[in-house]
């Protein structure tokens, strides 16, 4: 059974800094793109940043303007990947959801990804 596992979501202040981290396990996702999306309360699921394979052990990544600049996202190993989030804003408050897909190509529409984790709170007062 496939799991995405989310940690190190909290509270911060404005200009702060957190790290989340994902590990999915049940399977091999050497080849999957993973990535985040979040979803702030009312608001629809929005990509964020995703890395996605290129060749063994390596993978490009793509994001969001709204993470550029501000956010990094490393694929940590073929099961694992890690959002730094730099310069954190309010308006990045939000449940942060870790995902998987089965594909190599930019996907950035939340409809196609096959796989989710439970999502962790990130919540940025001013």
């Amino acid at each position: 059974q496939v799991q995405l596992v989310e940690s190190g979501g909290g509270s911060v202040q404005a200009g702060g800094s957190l790290r989340l981290s994902c590990v999915a396990s049940g399977g091999t996702f050497s080849t999957y793109g993973m990535g985040w999306f979040r979803q702030a309360p009312g608001m629809e699921r929005e990509f964020v940043s995703a890395t996605r394979y290129v060749r063994t052990n390596s993978y490009t990544a793509d994001s969001a303007d709204s993470a550029k600049g501000r956010f990094t996202i490393s694929r940590t190993n073929a099961n694992a990947v890690s959002l730094q989030m730099n310069s954190l804003k309010p308006e990045d408050t939000a449940v942060y959801y870790c995902a998987a897909v089965r594909s190599r190509a930019v996907v950035t529409d939340a409809g196609e990804f096959e796989y989710w984790g439970q999502g962790t709170q990130v919540t940025v007062s001013s």
